[in-house]
């Protein structure tokens, strides 16, 4: 028994440092995690400050994080002289453990994207509340029985304020996702734990660490030098795990663009703007030679593959984020394979701020939008911005009409085949996820052949307290057929309120309608006390 309320039960998971028991809280009934510091008894009382200092950081850094996808930990403290966190227990096996119970020893790509969105809504909410983690790997994300993704472990997280506590020459980490810019001895950032989130991801589909090698230094020889095997078994996930793993932390997506990359791969479709992120290089007279040479012969052109990216220079502090293409070189192929000769350029361009060669070319940015912020958006042809009597706005496509249905506000072209529908209430649960998943309960008993598309905390307007569901359907009354619905859910500032944003509209015309969905809350203003 723990501080007189915790009975330690049977260990639930084991690692270096210490021990996780599955334990029961006598006060308020429920099964909690303990985990123990066993490190702590083997230690000089000098290593052993350390790690008591490094586990209040972890309970503080996962106190600042207010998120259904980070692992709450409720109490912390000191049993046989050593430190002890009692944290939420979670229903269900680790990522990692996981991939090793598999039949197949990997993750379906699908379900790797699943789970990737989760972990992004997880490490976003934490980069908001000023913590990196450091230390994201397949072991410390935990799969619930009820599909949830948690985040746990911020046991060497950065906090945004506070000394560090590593001294100086230690790495600490596992080595084989950490980030390039920390192996080299780099500032991390956010786009530090979004590589590790690659690197996880890529063993979740493969069954095997990306970078791992047969010992401690050629394994950060290979994180800093060397690209991965390609990950074969990752589908549509493949080309957002090679954007995440670009050496150069100012080449990989943001954490928005992240999400709608993995949305997409969730659905199957692959994410054409990952392609920008994937390395490439120069080719040499020789090889266009012989690629122009079996164009003539076969018709057929062959690129030669990528070869490995050298790392990029440490960073200044706080840098300019960079544009993709300042640094990549692109292989042109203008092949006529009909009736004329092949040709190739290797050409690169940038974008006015170094010293590479001339632009000759430039493709447009077709990177998808940021959220973007209230008020920054102007209006685009064939909308028109409304301002609702409850005193929010949006963005609604011209010949739109507001209507009532009870207490939401709904504006449709045709009396609700076609639909955006504004709720405005108080919350009444501890976030908008856990909203979400009791009405998807409802509606799964309610609506013929419903399926859930997607159903995941995101950051909408940078507000982390927010979730998007997707579904499917089958309409019997009014408007039959398969329809297709969205919702974008969140809660104001202080909390007060709750605000949702929907969209339903016939399968048949969702591509279009999921465009308008965007729009609307590109056009999205809360009333203005909010």
């Amino acid at each position: 028994m723990l501080a007189g309320r915790y009975r330690l039960g049977d260990t639930i998971g084991r690692g270096g440092m210490g021990k996780v028991w599955r334990a029961h809280d006598e006060v308020l009934h429920r099964t909690v995690a303990v985990k123990e510091l066993t490190a702590a008894l083997y230690v000089a009382e000098a290593d052993r400050v350390v790690l008591h200092a490094r586990t209040q950081k972890e309970a503080r850094a996962a106190a600042r994080i207010t998120h259904p996808g980070v692992v709450t930990v409720h109490d912390v403290l000191d049993h046989d002289n050593r430190p002890w966190i009692v944290m939420q227990y979670v229903d269900g096996p680790s990522l990692a453990d996981a991939v090793k119970e598999s039949e197949s020893g990997r993750i379906g790509a699908r379900e790797a994207a699943r789970i990737g969105l989760h972990v992004l809504g997880a490490l976003r909410a934490a980069h908001a509340a000023g913590v990196l983690h450091r230390d994201v790997k397949p072991g410390n994300v935990l799969l619930a029985r009820d599909q949830r993704v948690l985040l746990t472990d911020f046991g060497i997280a950065a906090i945004e304020g506070d000394s560090t506590i590593t001294r100086t020459g230690e790495l600490v980490g596992s080595i084989d996702y950490l980030a390039p810019e920390r192996v080299r001895g780099g500032q991390p950032g956010p786009a530090s734990d979004l590589w590790s989130l690659g690197a996880t991801l890529y063993t979740a589909v493969e069954g095997e660490s990306p970078f791992r090698r047969s010992s401690p230094i050629s394994t950060m020889q290979a994180v800093v030098n060397e690209e991965p095997r390609p990950a074969a078994n990752a589908g549509a996930l493949a080309p957002v795990i090679t954007a995440l793993l670009r050496k150069d932390p100012d080449e990989r997506p943001s954490a928005e663009e992240a999400e709608r990359m993995f949305l997409e791969a969730m659905e199957g479709r692959e994410p054409k703007s990952a392609h920008e992120y994937v390395p490439t290089r120069q080719v040499s007279e020789g090889e266009l030679h012989a690629a122009n040479a079996a164009a003539g012969t076969s018709g057929t052109v062959r690129t030669p593959a990528p070869e490995a990216v050298a790392p990029a220079p440490l960073p200044a502090p706080a840098p300019r984020r960079r544009r993709r293409g300042r640094t990549v070189a692109l292989v042109v192929a203008l092949a006529a394979l009909i009736g004329a000769a092949a040709g190739f350029a290797a050409l690169k361009f940038n974008d006015g701020g170094g010293d590479e060669t001339p632009a000759v070319s430039k493709s447009p940015d077709t990177r998808p939008s940021k959220t973007p912020k209230a008020g920054d958006a102007s209006v685009p042809a064939g909308w028109r911005r409304v301002k609702d009597p409850l005193g929010f706005t949006l963005f609604v496509p011209e010949g739109w009409r507001r209507q009532m249905d009870g207490k939401e506000v709904d504006y449709t072209p045709d009396n609700g085949r076609h639909y955006v529908r504004v709720s405005v209430s108080k919350p009444d649960f501890e976030n908008p996820y856990m909203h979400q998943l009791n009405l998807e309960k409802a509606l799964e008993k309610r609506l013929p052949k419903y399926q859930r598309l997607t159903l995941h905390s995101n950051t909408f307007r940078d507000q982390v307290n927010s979730s998007l569901w997707e579904f499917s359907y089958v309409e019997k009354k009014g408007f039959p057929g398969k329809r297709h619905a969205i919702d974008q859910m969140y809660f104001s500032d202080d909390g007060t309120t709750e605000y949702a944003v929907y969209m339903s509209g016939p399968e048949s015309d969702w591509a279009e309608m999921r465009e308008q969905f965007d729009t609307v809350l590109r056009g999205w203003q809360p009333p203005p006390s909010h």
